[in-house]
């Protein structure tokens, strides 16, 4: 009898095209990876409503979601609508209460309403904004993995990041967290498995740890 193949599903983060899995490898015996990617929102799309819109790309039943950063607030949401196997989350938050307090000063003064356009011309910015830092002799893998700088989308995104009001941790939910994220620091993080110096962008350089570990996590009940 031919083992039941697990489809598994990625999310990227902020900006970035799901290259950023390019070095993700499971089991072919076991997992079928299928990458998703972000669409340009609709004018005052919620979140919700957009989730429903990424669900339209999913062609399998019982599958895991996983989601990196922002990308891992929207699997959240899209979880809300469909059934999952196992919801995975990485270098990202499970409610509002783990965001970091800039975030939620932006949330009251409205500040994100100024960031967008500036990320959408300058790369060096927006490799700062989405993880966390950036070094200079990496920028063309900056360029390579942030291809989705549209600023409508950009506005869209750091509104919803920054405004998402998730008050909860949804039940049963894997989340995966760097003890090193500029982006949200794990003193703001709860029930995580911690991964040793990760950073934000731990998927792109520590995947040999998710290579290793991720059939487990997906398989454990």
């Amino acid at each position: 009898m031919e083992e039941e193949i697990i489809h598994v599903y990625l999310m990227p983060g902020m900006a970035a095209n799901p290259t950023i899995f390019e070095y993700i490898k499971l089991p072919e015996n076991q997992f079928e990876i299928h990458w998703l990617e972000w669409m340009l929102p609709i004018n005052d799309e919620s979140i919700n409503d957009y989730a429903l819109r990424m669900i339209n790309n999913i062609k399998h039943k019982d599958i895991v979601l996983i989601g990196v950063s922002f990308g891992g607030v929207l699997v959240q949401e899209m979880s809300k609508h469909i059934h999952v196997r196992k919801l995975i989350i990485i270098s990202s938050v499970k409610s509002k209460h783990e965001l970091p307090t800039h975030m939620i000063l932006a949330k009251k003064t409205k500040a994100y309403t100024l960031v967008p356009i500036q990320l959408a011309s300058n790369i060096d910015l927006l490799a700062k904004y989405v993880f966390g830092g950036i070094i200079k002799k990496r920028i063309d893998l900056y360029k390579k993995y942030l291809s989705v700088n549209d600023s409508k989308y950009l506005s869209w995104a750091i509104k919803q990041m920054v405004c998402w009001d998730q008050n909860e941790n949804l039940p049963g939910i894997v989340h995966i967290h760097g003890d090193n994220d500029a982006v949200f620091p794990i003193k703001n993080i709860t029930n995580c498995i911690t991964i040793k110096n990760g950073t934000h962008i731990m998927i792109i350089n520590k995947y040999k740890w998710f290579n290793k570990n991720l059939p487990h996590i997906i398989l454990e009940t």
